[in-house]
This record gives C-alpha cells, sequence and structure tokens, in this order.
C-alpha cells in the first residue's frame, strides 16, 4: 500500500511539474519605456478595499499571454499568468486589506509572435475610505428602442464577481422592468414599476411589498423615477406621458424621447395617498425627476417649459429647482427656488443626486431634454453645496454620454453610466470624492473576464444604486403577484 500511495503521489507531482513546465514565463523579456495597453483601462485608478479583483487583458489580442506582478507598498504579492490577468480572488483580498492607504505596482509583461515585452508599472490606488456597501443594483436592458425585449433587475455583490436575479421579464411575460430604487441603499426599502399587462408600481417596506396601479387616471400618467424621502415615509415620484422618435440622420443620437406632459407628487407610503400641490404640477411646465435633499427638508426638481412636440423637441431645456418639504404634515412649501436657469445657461439639466452627507449634489447636463443616455455631449456636473462651486467634472467625463449616477451611503464613492467604450452600450463605472472634492479617475465595474464578458453581453446597464445588504429575494412569490390584477391606489 505504502509503494503504491508513493507512486500515486509522484504522478501528481510530475504532472503538477508538466503543467508548470508547460505554461508560458517571460524570457528574453524586450523592455520599453510606455504603459501597457490594458482592458480594462485600470491604471492610475482608486479603488476600495474589499472590491472584486481588477482581472484585466491586454488591448491588443494578438497579445497570447500576459504575466503580472502585482507588489503592495506596504508589503505582499501576487501574481497571475495566462490568456488574461485572473487573479485569486483570496489573495488579491488579503493584498488589498494589507495596503488600505497605499498603492499597488503592477508590472506587466505580454508576449506576442513568440517575443515577450516588459512595459513600465503602473499603480492602482487604495482608498483608506471604506466602500460601505455589500453591493449594487441595476437593470439590464437592450441598448435600443426595443419594448419589452428580454431584460431584468439583479443585484452584483462587489466583492467578488456574482450576480444573481431579483426579477425578470421573463417570469411576467410581456411586461417592461423599470426603475428599481432603494432608500439610501437600504435593500428593505425600494421601489420599481412594471409596464405591460398587469403593471404596476411595487413598494416594498418592512418586509411587505404593495403593488399600486400602474397608471393613474387622477395623475394622468405612470408612476416613475422615484426618490425616497430620508424617513422612508414619503416617495417623490414623477408622472410621464413619454414618446420616442427616431432621427435618420444623426449617427450618435438615433433616438430621442420627451414627455408630451409631466409632474411631479409626492407619495405618501403609510396613508396610501398622493400628495398634489400646484407648483409641481403646472400643465405650462413640465416638472421631472425629483429628489430630496439629504435631510428631507427639501424636494430637488427639474421644470421646462411645455414644448410643441416632436417639432420643437430641441427646444426642451430643463431649469434646476426646489421646493421645502414639510415632513411632519407631508405638505409642500409655497414658493419654489430656482437654482439653474436653462434660459441663462442654454443647457438642461436632469438627475439631480445629492449626497447623503450634504456636501455635494451632482446632476447631468446636456444640450436639451433629460433623457441623457443617447446625448454624446451629456456631461456629469457637481455643485459643491458648502463653497457654492458648480463645475463639469471633468475628471470622469467623455466625449460620450455620461448619465445616471448615484452616491454611496457615506458619500465618499458614486456610480454612473457611460457609453463611452462604443456610443451604444452604458456601462458601470466608479469613482471616489477626495478631500479637495476632486473625482479620481473612474473604473469600469471588474468583471471575472472582462474581454469576454462585455463583449459578449448585448445589454446596458441602466439606473445604477448602491446596495448595504444584499436584498433578499422571493422572485417567484413576486412575479406570481404581480400577475394577479389585486391592487392599491
Amino acid at each position: 500500500m505504502k509503494i503504491v500511495y508513493s507512486i500515486k503521489v509522484a504522478l501528481s507531482c510530475l504532472v503538477v511539474f508538466a503543467l508548470y513546465s508547460c505554461s508560458s514565463r517571460p524570457e528574453n523579456v524586450n523592455r520599453v519605456d510606455t504603459l501597457p495597453e490594458i482592458y480594462p483601462d485600470y491604471t492610475g485608478v482608486t479603488i476600495p478595499v474589499g472590491l472584486a479583483p481588477l482581472n484585466f487583458s491586454m488591448a491588443d489580442k494578438d497579445y497570447t499571454t500576459i504575466d503580472v506582478e502585482v507588489n503592495g507598498s506596504k508589503g505582499g504579492n501576487i501574481h497571475a499568468n495566462g490568456d488574461y490577468a485572473d487573479f485569486d480572488i483570496d489573495e488579491w483580498h488579503q493584498l488589498l486589506k494589507k495596503n488600505k492607504g497605499g498603492v499597488l505596482t503592477f508590472s506587466v509583461c505580454a508576449e506576442k509572435d513568440g517575443q515577450w515585452t516588459g512595459f513600465r508599472d503602473f499603480i492602482v490606488n487604495i482608498s483608506d475610505q471604506p466602500l460601505d456597501a455589500w453591493g449594487i443594483t441595476y437593470r439590464r436592458v437592450p441598448p435600443t428602442y426595443e419594448m419589452f425585449g428580454q431584460m431584468g433587475l439583479y443585484q452584483r455583490d462587489l466583492s467578488s464577481f456574482e450576480e444573481t436575479p431579483l426579477l425578470v421579464n421573463t417570469q411576467t411575460p410581456g411586461q417592461c422592468l423599470n426603475c428599481h430604487t432603494s432608500n439610501r441603499t437600504n435593500p428593505d426599502q425600494y421601489v420599481f414599476h412594471v409596464r405591460g399587462e398587469h403593471g404596476a408600481t411595487a413598494i416594498s417596506r418592512n418586509g411587505h411589498i404593495e403593488l399600486l396601479k400602474a397608471k393613474n387616471e387622477f395623475l394622468g400618467g405612470s408612476m416613475v423615477y422615484p426618490y425616497w424621502h430620508p424617513n422612508g415615509r414619503y416617495c417623490a415620484f414623477s408622472t410621464n406621458k413619454t414618446s420616442q422618435m427616431f432621427h435618420t440622420n444623426k449617427q450618435h443620437k438615433p433616438t430621442e424621447v420627451y414627455d408630451s406632459s409631466s409632474d411631479v407628487f409626492v407619495y405618501d407610503c403609510e396613508t396610501n395617498t398622493v400628495l398634489c400641490d400646484s407648483l409641481i404640477m403646472n400643465k405650462t411646465w413640465a416638472e421631472n425627476t425629483p429628489a430630496f435633499s439629504h435631510d428631507g427638508k427639501w424636494l430637488y426638481f427639474t421644470t421646462a417649459l411645455q414644448q410643441e412636440y416632436p417639432q420643437n423637441y430641441d427646444q426642451e431645456k430643463y431649469c434646476l429647482c426646489r421646493v421645502s418639504f414639510d415632513e411632519a404634515t407631508g405638505k409642500i412649501g409655497q414658493q419654489v427656488d430656482t437654482l439653474i436657469n436653462a434660459q441663462q445657461t442654454g443647457k438642461s439639466v436632469s438627475w439631480p443626486r445629492p449626497s447623503y452627507d450634504g456636501r455635494y449634489l451632482m446632476f447631468t447636463q446636456t444640450d436639451y431634454g433629460y433623457f441623457t443616455i443617447w446625448h454624446p455631449e451629456a456631461d456629469l456636473w457637481l455643485w459643491d453645496l458648502e463653497t457654492g462651486e458648480m463645475r463639469p467634472m471633468m475628471e470622469v467625463n467623455s466625449e460620450r454620454a455620461e448619465s445616471f449616477h448615484n452616491w454611496s451611503a457615506n458619500s465618499h464613492w458614486f456610480l454612473f453610466t457611460s457609453r463611452r467604450e462604443n456610443g451604444l452600450y452604458t456601462q458601470l463605472y466608479f469613482s471616489t470624492i477626495d478631500e479637495q472634492g476632486r473625482a479620481t479617475k473612474p473604473f469600469l465595474l471588474p468583471q471575472r473576464n472582462p474581454r469576454q464578458y462585455y463583449r459578449r453581453l448585448m445589454q446596458s446597464f441602466n439606473t445604477p444604486d448602491f446596495a448595504s445588504r444584499p436584498i433578499k429575494r422571493n422572485t417567484r412569490g413576486l412575479a406570481d403577484k404581480i400577475q394577479k390584477d389585486e391592487r392599491s391606489l
């Protein structure tokens, strides 16, 4: 028995040695003084401790093997070798934890046509600011005008590559799933909208899901673009009559979305009542994209003078406004303040998102309209509410559309969608705000094999947000409930 065991051990060792010997390791390396062109481009980014590995490939697909050594400024190192850099997830997390507030140095060699090239080292900064999030939620949807194509609501663990569905429309046939929105990353309180037959607005609070009618005759449209009051009792919505049209001569703007009418209102989840006010429901103006301030005392929204559609679609320019809100009575104030006047800037504002610490307000600015994903000129702007400085976020903007964005619970990190890679699909990027109020270079949502994942995925990421914990799922029970006709309101 001992002889047989020894033979098995010897054979195992020979197999391991043979596999190691067959792997391609750098030899006769030609050193160049240029940074490696990698996909995704993670050079110089800043990431939080606990993030999934930044796996990457060489951007040039003719490179067949990549060899990467990673060394921490505070100690520790890891190694990856293969057709792409695939780091061991446990080793990666240990390295990040050890180098919190420090720097990782990446040494990259790559082989093409039998010749190894060694590139200049690049760094990745490890922030000392925690992410303060378990993961993220988002919708994945076809990027075109398709109605009710394959889509779903998902959650993703940011410490790994695990994605799980919250609800996909194969479970609710013929329906469109929209706008999953939590209250300050709280997974126990969220809302999303379902369009089509058996449509509904689903509101989850205290472990109970209530289904409201998708459309209300009194409101004149659907309940969309929600934003929670910090106390969790109220949720602001806009109600929109949305239309689409299609350009024939604009390569980068094939689709336009506009509203023939829209208003803003507040829903009281405890009394199941709609709180309306003529200040934010005016037929002459199109109120849209509401958001409560960090303390709940103000309701931000955007508004544009109602146009003749579709001929004057490009004259639709939204101002940023606010009105006071009394959470004790649920009443809107008596005066609307115009914070950014589109008549003066000549631009249109959408998606105001206050940071939860009250320091900043981030918004999207574009030439006209509010549906920014097809507008290459759409950029993120940051308003420092303490200093009054308002500026375009040149650190994160690109030549293509930057659109929907949200803050982490501690307001140190934010995510946003961008079409910078190919102009067709929105992808998720992350950045952090430093002590000087400047954003760091954004990084793409990590994937196990990023080139394969993003080249094969034929869907866009939409309405992303952070999640402090995983959402408790009962997709079958929720889908069955939606298919029934029982509704409130």
